[in-house]
């Protein structure tokens, strides 16, 4: 039912001698994109799933012939699930250096492998990521109406795409549920061995609880009775998975600002609300300026990324408490933006005025995050 935003951009590609490197979390939605280019495509497409040992073995005889028998009469191939085929960027490579016309495209829920496999590609990639359903996508299937009276919704389930087309409050429950339970830190778990997999719920669950604050590594080791490293290899794993980001502090100018400290992110609120058990509507929660903060956060991502714009994202806050949600920097020019639920007059702390003169401030609310977002 929905298109998505990296669609044309994606089809638009194929005729290129270049693979494309598809990533982003478990179901949200880099099946069903492949499937609508490959109704297009028809009959030149040859689709292949990763996680399918049969799969593994036709490609396992890395030699040309065997790739030229395989994919004769076709001119894209897609790899789902990519990652669980061994040594799979050198055997693409070979496709694609000796193979024309040709385009590959491979996806995968992690980046753990499928880093490694763009290094022999290098020069022959095209990198996308998808995430949940933006609201710049979900746009296209409604009006402004029905976009404003699905906000307090999409802060406690999110914009899984299956979640979306779910009829039920309780079957939205149930699939987030089950989406953290059964998909998620499936990758985590497969191939990094985790002994204690219950530590890293913990963990998710302790940062759902931080949103918008810094986050000491040191003190979730200790809460968890795990180490500093133990916590740091968590959060990159839990990083490479798409379930949640990392935003560092901005400096240029001033000592007193905090640098070293981060604060994390969840790519979907109703993930996050899930690990917290907890889908009470706004009017019974205490937490809404973190669903807003990071409702707002994700989709500023979703929107710079299907949109091309490249920025580099920060937080800024001094020792003295000054603080602002989210400083964007381009080309040397930073804006700065404050995430408020209800609109309300706020000032530009001090010291920020005082450093960056130039930098635009503005405050999100309800009344006009659509503009920020979209």
């Amino acid at each position: 039912m929905f298109e998505r935003a990296i669609y044309k951009t994606v089809f638009d590609n194929l005729d290129k001698q270049k693979v494309s490197i598809l990533l982003g979390a478990r179901r949200v939605g880099k099946t069903q994109l492949l499937e609508a280019i490959k109704k297009t495509v028809n009959e030149k497409c040859l689709w292949l799933n990763g996680e399918d040992e049969t799969v593994a073995n036709i490609l396992a005889e890395r030699n040309i012939a065997n790739y030229k028998r395989l994919l004769q009469g076709y001119n894209l191939l897609v790899i789902d699930e990519a990652q669980y085929i061994k040594d799979i960027g050198r055997k693409v490579k070979l496709m694609i250096d000796e193979i024309s016309p040709l385009h590959i495209i491979i996806t995968g829920s992690s980046a753990f492998d499928l880093q490694q496999a763009s290094e022999p590609l290098v020069g022959r990639t095209i990198t996308y990521e998808m995430y949940p359903m933006a609201q710049m996508e979900i746009a296209k299937t409604e009006n402004l109406l029905q976009t404003k009276q699905h906000l307090d919704e999409r802060l406690i389930y999110g914009s899984y795409p299956e979640v979306l087309l779910l009829k039920t409050l309780s079957e939205k429950q149930q699939y987030l549920t089950e989406l953290i339970n059964t998909y998620l830190l499936k990758d985590i778990l497969a191939f990094e061995n985790i002994k204690s997999p219950q530590k890293i719920k913990d963990l998710l669950v302790l940062i759902a609880y931080q949103i918008g604050n810094e986050v000491s590594v040191e003190e979730l080791g200790k809460n968890l009775g795990i180490s500093k490293n133990t916590v740091d290899r968590y959060l990159d794993l839990l990083t490479k998975v798409f379930v949640i980001y990392k935003r560092s502090g901005y400096s240029k100018n001033l000592r007193k600002e905090i640098v070293k400290s981060n604060r994390w992110y969840f790519f979907d609120n109703g993930v996050r609300n899930a690990l917290i058990n907890n889908f009470n509507l706004l009017a019974a929660r205490q937490d809404i300026g973190m669903l807003w903060e990071n409702y707002i956060c994700a989709e500023r991502i979703k929107r710079n990324a299907y949109s091309f714009n490249t920025v580099n994202s920060y937080f800024w806050r001094t020792y003295d408490q000054q603080e602002i949600d989210l400083v964007e920097e381009k080309n040397d020019s930073i804006g700065a933006y404050e995430f408020k639920w209800k609109e309300e007059k706020v000032k530009i702390p001090a010291a920020f005025a005082k450093a960056y003169p130039e930098a635009p401030f503005e405050t999100i609310h309800q009344k006009n995050y659509l503009g920020f977002i979209m």
